[in-house]
């Protein structure tokens, strides 16, 4: 099968998304110049430097309280800085949860249940409990070809990691095992991992 997206690919659903996966899923937090926290899941999401440590997200639709984005990009906007808090399996519930389109005026963390804690680098909360935090400060918003599509970029100020993650000094996802996005709507979660040396060494 070949298709060209302009034309559509006639399939039942848009296998976009399934074929690009498994996707890291980004959970940011913001917090707005008025002092309201949010919290909403973005698996557009990736570490894309390591000196120094950058990452980003996109942000693909809008809602109508916010204009031409949502939520977490309006804040972003506004403050300068976020948070990527790192989402385990065992909080998919309360993850799916901050997924919705909510209120511009509802605290994600209050109405999922999760328990916040304060960064120490930014004026910015955080999941107290996720497995590895990181806190950033906008570098750059970048406005991608499409209707509500920007590209945040990101460097990272400060890095929390919980101390059972961290087995003979290094940080390991199977003590905890990272959710991913696939698809549709599918997940899957990092239960297996391997390791290959590269040529040379």
């Amino acid at each position: 099968m070949f298709y060209r997206p302009e034309d559509g690919h006639g399939l039942p659903h848009n296998p976009f998304n399934a074929i690009v996966t498994p996707r890291p899923i980004g959970w940011i937090s913001t917090r707005g110049s008025d002092g309201q926290d949010n919290l909403a899941p973005y698996s557009f999401f990736n570490a894309v430097a390591y000196v120094p440590p950058q990452v980003m997200f996109a942000s693909t639709s809008a809602k109508e309280d916010r204009g031409d984005t949502k939520d977490s990009v309006a804040q972003i906007r506004d403050t300068g800085v976020f948070a990527v808090n790192i989402v385990e399996y065992a909080m998919r519930d309360a993850m799916n949860l901050t997924s919705g389109a909510w209120d511009r005026n509802v605290d994600e963390f209050a109405h999922a249940g999760i328990d916040k804690a304060e960064c120490d680098t930014i004026n910015c909360p955080r999941v107290a409990n996720a497995p590895a935090t990181l806190e950033c400060k906008l570098t750059q918003i970048v406005q991608l070809p499409g209707e509500a599509n920007f590209a945040v970029f990101g460097e990272v100020t400060g890095i929390h990691m919980r101390d059972d993650c961290i087995k003979d000094g290094e940080f390991d996802v199977l003590s905890f095992n990272p959710l991913t996005r696939m698809g549709y709507r599918d997940y899957s979660v990092i239960r297996e991992k391997f390791s290959l040396k590269r040529p040379g060494e």
